[in-house]
């Protein structure tokens, strides 16, 4: 039978700081580790079917002497009842699934479902710095309603719509987790008859609504004031305005995209910077004479395959376009005017809110079709198998549309491009 070690207290065990491995008595086989580095650490040694092994069971001074040989104790009844508690010890860890193991696993389970590049990092993005500091090294079977309310608290009211796509994220993964059999019971990140409890609905938030859209009665006042204005980024702006796209769709727009001879902006699904279109197919744009006399007066770079680009040849920023936008409405102040504010919340029209208002231009102005202002939106329409047994974009009765639009928003002329067309950038 092994020598048994001498039983140490608290106090010896703290003045081991020499490199070694110290029996520390109490339990048989634990011991304290002392590596050349200073790092104190648990070890218990055993023998299981003739096999001498060793399971760590934690730091010093993290679990104290006091809890290492209760770790110990549990292990060496485990052995009494034919158990190697290193196995087992390993298999609880596979059993309890960790949040950040979660997300890595849904991730590569749905990775089809996500149809481009971008919307997979946007996705993981999200989580990565909304959810996983918090909740990244916690088993999924441990999260509760407390653990979600401290993730989605602190960008609640500031980021709703961020914070609405992390809660639905939080939602899909933890639902994941239990489909997988690491969790049960109910989904605290779920909205209805749980969160909506505790959290005022996105669409009462200021941060929930829609981006602050121009007054329809303001329109062609504002895009009047555009039109004179000079640069790259107003003339970006006005095509956006003109199509109704979104910005990152208008600041990557390529001239290869761009088909004059037929009036037509496609772009390709899971293009950089730009929402999919529904159903993964190509979005048609329908080019009016407008936007076909803005495009003709735009300057090229040699060897830049981008519309509107940036004074080195890069792509424009978001800022920079949303910088002519405050311009204008602090012009618009200035001349004692009230500026071009959104009609619900008073805050100053941004970019994007230019959709809003071609959205509310066609349903409070023109007989158009809701659905078709919502194709032209690039948004989905209908049912799933709806989407699915529809090939047709309306293209042709949208460029009917969108030249209505364009005579509405005061844009039926050529418009005068101050731009110095340049051969490359200077």
């Amino acid at each position: 039978m092994p020598k048994r070690a001498k039983e140490m207290g608290p106090l010896e065990v703290k003045r081991l700081t020499e490199p070694g491995l110290y029996a520390v008595g109490g339990v048989a086989g634990l011991a304290l580790q002392v590596t050349a580095s200073g790092a104190r650490s648990w070890i218990f040694r055993y023998r299981y079917n003739g096999r001498r092994r060793e399971a760590g069971l934690g730091p010093y001074p993290d679990v104290p002497l006091a809890k290492a040989r209760d770790y110990a104790r549990e292990a060496r009844d485990m052995l009494r009842q034919d158990v190697d508690p290193l196995a087992e010890r390993q298999a609880a860890r596979r059993r309890l699934l960790t949040f950040a193991e979660a997300v890595e696993l849904f991730a590569a389970e749905k990775a089809v479902e996500f149809r481009s590049d971008l919307h997979r990092k946007q996705w993981r993005a999200s989580l990565e710095r909304h959810a996983l500091p918090q909740l990244g090294g916690t088993a999924v079977k441990d999260i509760t309603l407390h653990d979600i309310l401290d993730v989605l608290r602190p960008i609640w009211t500031e980021k709703t719509e961020t914070a609405s796509k992390v809660r639905q994220r939080l939602e899909r993964v933890l639902d994941y987790a239990t489909v997988s059999g690491h969790r049960d019971g109910e989904n605290p990140a779920r909205w209805r008859g749980n969160l909506d409890m505790v959290l005022p609905a996105p669409s009462k938030l200021s941060g929930g609504s829609n981006y602050p859209a121009l007054q329809l009665d303001d329109a062609a006042r504002w895009f009047a004031t555009l039109s004179e204005r000079g640069g790259t980024s107003a003339r970006a702006l006005e095509f956006q305005a003109l199509t109704a796209a979104r910005t990152g769709a208008v600041r990557f727009a390529t001239w290869d995209e761009v088909d004059l001879s037929k009036r037509l902006w496609t772009i390709q699904p899971g293009r950089r910077f730009s929402k999919i279109p529904p159903n993964g197919r190509p979005h048609r744009v329908p080019l009016t004479a407008a936007i076909c006399d803005l495009l003709d007066s735009l300057p090229r770079m040699d060897g830049n395959p981008l519309v509107f680009w940036a004074a080195r040849g890069g792509a424009l920023s978001d800022a920079s376009i949303a910088a002519v936008m405050r311009k204008i409405h602090a012009a618009d102040r200035r001349e004692g005017r009230a500026g071009f504010i959104d009609p619900r919340d008073r805050r100053p029209a941004v970019p994007h809110g230019l959709r809003s208002t071609f959205r509310t231009w066609v349903a409070e102005r023109t007989q158009y079709d809701g659905d078709m202002a919502e194709i032209a939106l690039a948004h989905r329409v209908g049912s799933k198998v709806q989407q699915a047994y529809d090939q047709s974009d309306q293209v042709e009765k949208r460029r009917e549309m969108m030249e209505a639009w364009a005579l509405f928003l005061g844009a039926s002329r050529p418009l005068a491009s101050s731009i110095v067309p340049l051969r490359g950038p200077r």
